[in-house]
């Protein structure tokens, strides 16, 4: 019966997942590859999970980015002095979190300024025009920072005039906030992920040890190398749009999805379609 709740807990919060809609079916599927004992376990997984729908992500960037122009008012920088930027190439999620904002904040209508971190050319001649100002980089998620320190580093070199830089985003680990104030940028998040919340991080106590470390072992036999995700950071973070890279084996499931199926799996975990 418990796992029957779960399956239709998940299939009710996770139904809008992109990459593979969660259904009642696919959940019950989920929760029967744990042995008995470790079913209870992987409940306390899903309720554990910050999902964050695409209402919920466009919700937080609007309200981030309310705060943030404020702010920026108050300190004397009207909506034409900010400059956003998308800090990945097309297709990625950067430039999608940056169109919602857009559209659902009416940035276009205020005189604020887009540009690619990419667009060398094109950021130089826009932060010469506008002289001094804000940055404004807009992502979906932040997990270590080195991805976004690398975009943002490389950007920087093509800004001139005096500018303070932000990052708008949805959800940012805490290891990220720290990275990324050492490059001068403040993060503006909906919700801070600490280490503590991660029920197989190291540093948690959410779950029963002997639990946990089935479940970490059980993790690292899906994938060696992404048991944990990327720098082990074991993150409880679902985007409506794709899991973050940094999230444990068990959601994301094994490469083309055998033998074991992830809840979660990325785009890139989903077996090719047939072409027939």
């Amino acid at each position: 019966m418990r796992s029957l709740l779960y399956a239709a807990l998940a299939a009710w919060r996770f139904h809008d997942y992109k990459p593979l809609p969660v259904t009642f079916s696919r959940a019950k599927k989920w929760i029967e590859q744990f042995k008995g004992k470790d079913r209870r376990a992987a409940g306390i997984l899903l309720e554990k999970v910050v999902y964050l729908s695409e209402k919920t992500t466009r919700d937080i960037l609007v309200q981030q980015n309310r705060v943030l122009m404020s702010r920026l008012a108050a300190a004397g920088l009207p909506p034409d002095k900010l400059v956003y930027v998308q800090v990945h190439d097309a297709g990625s999620s950067s430039p999608v979190m940056l169109n919602l904002l857009r559209d659902a904040a009416g940035l276009n209508r205020l005189g604020c300024h887009f540009v690619d971190a990419h667009d060398s050319l094109g950021l130089n001649k826009v932060t010469n025009e506008v002289g001094e100002g804000a940055l404004i980089y807009v992502d979906d998620f932040v997990g270590t920072g080195n991805q976004f320190c690398k975009e943002r580093q490389f950007a920087f070199q093509s800004v001139v005039g005096t500018f303070s830089e932000f990052l708008l985003v949805p959800c940012i680990c805490e290891e990220g906030i720290y990275k990324i104030a050492k490059e001068g940028v403040e993060a503006f998040a909906g919700h801070v992920h600490s280490r503590a919340e991660r029920p197989l991080h190291e540093n948690s106590h959410v779950m029963d040890p002997d639990a946990k470390q089935r479940m970490r072992e059980m993790c690292t036999g899906i994938s060696a190398q992404m048991g944990l995700g990327y720098n082990q950071l074991a993150t409880m973070v679902i985007l409506y749009r794709n899991a973050p890279n940094t999230v444990p084996a068990v959601f994301r499931g094994s490469p083309n999805q055998a033998p074991f199926v992830g809840l979660f799996p990325r785009w890139k975990d989903l077996p090719i379609p047939n072409q027939h």
